[in-house]
């Protein structure tokens, strides 16, 4: 579970390395973000001469979370840490995506960063 103020990595080549966490979207009082879910973020460290800067507010895409997510076939996935792709519209900002990314994105709608990731879990 992703929550407001939340540091976590970002899993693509934009150029930021870790965001912090401004507003789950979804409604006034939504706490928690899971797998899918789309977050408002501030980016806390970026690489030098690249697309994204220190200080940008962003919106991104949570697509790995440390807590238990259960699937519909009563399975449970867990990663190893908290990470987002951030996006431009709908579609990534970067080119590439690193890590792990599970088959509820593709579901979700989020077709090119499915075809982006090195692997689907």
């Amino acid at each position: 579970m992703i929550q407001l103020r939340s540091i976590v990595n970002v899993a693509d080549n934009s150029g930021a390395k870790k965001v912090g966490v401004i507003k789950i979207l979804g409604g006034s009082k939504r706490r928690y973000g899971r797998i899918g879910d789309i977050a408002v973020v501030s980016v806390k460290e970026a690489e030098p001469r690249k697309q994204v800067k220190k200080k940008e507010v962003h919106k991104a895409l949570i697509v790995r979370q440390r807590a238990n997510f259960r699937r519909n076939d009563g399975s449970y996935i867990r990663f190893d840490d908290n990470a987002v792709v951030i996006l431009e519209g709908k579609e990534p900002k970067g080119g590439r995506i690193f890590g792990p990314i599970p088959r509820e994105i593709k579901e979700k709608g989020f077709d090119t960063i499915a075809s982006l990731a090195q692997e689907i879990v």
